[in-house]
């Protein structure tokens, strides 16, 4: 089974039938001998490589116990802590004042600061500092004497100068090919309606390794349809409605209502803030036959991109494109501005991929383009296409009453194939902040190492002013 509680890949590893393809192996596939050539290269180291990746290695810092304190010393302008011999943190004076969460500085229920950032000197300089066995003891010199106390765990966690851990600012990421047909991750309703949130906690990590997940056992009715996405969060309302209940009747002026395919695209990208997840379920389908949902892992296949046509990859992360919805006479749509974002958007502190963002039928007029670039541009929207395209990259399932379906829009694509008949669909846009939110929430309450004061039962409002989110 495709479990989100196992070891996960890490940013562009590859998933396949339970098993993960080495870094080595797929950068070794970088040849010009063709994708053909290099899949059946992956699929077979894949099928001999039954062990997932570890996480990427962090420095080795040393667990602070009370008869072992860091080594600390002190300038006009740092405080530095000596974890081991060979491993230094440093933290600048103004950033320890600023980031004080006792009491007076950080409100303890609101997670608000309260301190006054502008009022601190710039040359501020602690009278002094001290190991102790709860964390760094700081004393600020001022009329009223300040005393600031600083876990060892959370100065490891945030330490900058030089970054010491990996953030966990997100769960790891599985990518997924065709093959993902054999075991997708799914999720029954009464999981994910259950009043202990274990079954909602599993169905959003599932979202959140994957980008999407399949709910069985859904009475095929729009009112439990709702009910279930209003368990994530407060649906989006578009110009599409709040909750669709809607069939091939061009009733809105978008292809979906009518009975035409769909290419692999993700939605809103005419919104500045596209929409986060997406559900859908197909309530009825008399009279006809086709219809297929067809699903594609935009990260498996950014990540093939990046390796077997980098420069490519490079001109879609950085090449704006423009798009429009029209089809309503009382509403037209574009991004802010209007020349729009890249097909691939990263983390700016990271570089990592974070947002597939491609609609070939909604692109506006590409007249932002260098005339010397035109020509690249085309090319690389042809080999992204054809990698979209793959029978290596598509997985296509046919939905039925009962089944519904949930993807993240920023990076799991969708299309349908032709059909005949009357089709009836439902579903629901969830805002990807609310989605987030829910998830971190609920990874708080469940997660092996809960940030809380009171364990992992704690109610929220327990929530330590130390917890890495803050």
């Amino acid at each position: 089974m495709w479990m989100a509680g196992t070891s996960l890949t890490r940013q562009f590893g590859i998933s396949v039938r339970s098993t993960l393809m080495s870094r080595s192996i797929f950068r070794a596939s970088n040849s010009r001998r063709g994708l053909t050539a290099y899949l059946a290269r992956a699929s077979a180291a894949a099928s001999a490589n039954t062990k997932p990746l570890p996480p990427a290695p962090s420095r080795s810092v040393p667990e602070v116990v009370s008869d072992d304190l860091p080594t600390i010393s002190m300038d006009d302008r740092k405080v530095a802590v000596g974890w081991d011999t060979r491993t230094w943190s440093r933290f600048h004076n103004i950033w320890l004042r600023d980031h004080c969460r006792c009491p007076e500085c950080f409100h303890p229920i609101t997670k608000q600061r309260l301190v006054n950032t502008f009022e601190i000197p710039p040359d501020i300089t602690p009278s002094k500092v001290e190991p102790t066995a709860d964390g760094l003891r700081v004393s600020w010199p001022s009329s009223q004497p300040h005393v600031s106390l600083y876990p060892w765990s959370w100065l490891q966690q945030n330490s900058y100068d030089p970054a010491l851990r990996q953030r966990e600012t997100q769960l790891e990421k599985i990518l997924w090919s065709s093959k993902i047909q054999t075991s997708p991750p799914t999720v029954t309703y009464e999981e994910a309606m259950a009043a202990d949130d274990r079954g909602l906690y599993k169905w959003l990590s599932h979202v959140d390794h994957f980008g999407m997940c399949f709910i069985s056992g859904v009475p095929p009715t729009p009112e439990a349809t709702e009910g279930l996405s209003q368990r994530i969060g407060f649906i989006r309302e578009t110009q599409y409605g709040k909750f669709w209940d809607f069939t091939s009747d061009l009733a809105k002026g978008d292809t979906a209502y009518t009975t035409l395919a769909l290419g692999a695209h993700t939605d809103n990208t005419y919104y500045t803030d596209p929409c986060g997840l997406q559900l859908f379920h197909l309530l009825s389908h008399t009279e006809g036959s086709g219809g297929s949902t067809l699903l594609v892992d935009g990260f498996y296949v950014a990540s093939i991109l990046k390796e077997l046509h980098p420069d490519a990859y490079a001109i879609l992360a950085r090449t704006p494109v423009p798009a429009h919805a029209a089809g309503e006479p009382s509403s037209l749509y574009q991004p802010y501005p209007s020349s729009g974002y890249p097909v691939l958007s990263h983390d700016p502190v990271t570089g990592e991929l974070i947002q597939v963002r491609w609609n070939n039928d909604d692109r506006s007029v590409m007249n932002n383009l260098d005339p010397y670039q035109v020509e690249e541009w085309y090319n690389a929207i042809r080999t992204w296409h054809k990698l979209l395209t793959s029978a290596d990259s598509e997985y296509w399932v046919q939905l039925g009453p009962g089944t519904a379906v949930i993807v993240d829009n920023h990076r799991v694509l969708h299309g349908r194939s032709a059909f005949t008949g009357k089709r009836r669909m439902c579903g629901a846009y969830i805002g990807v902040d609310e989605y987030r939110s829910k998830l971190a929430v609920l990874h708080e309450k469940f997660s092996p190492r809960p940030n809380y004061t009171s364990g992992p039962e704690a109610p929220v409002t327990d929530r330590s002013v130390w917890s890495p989110a803050l």
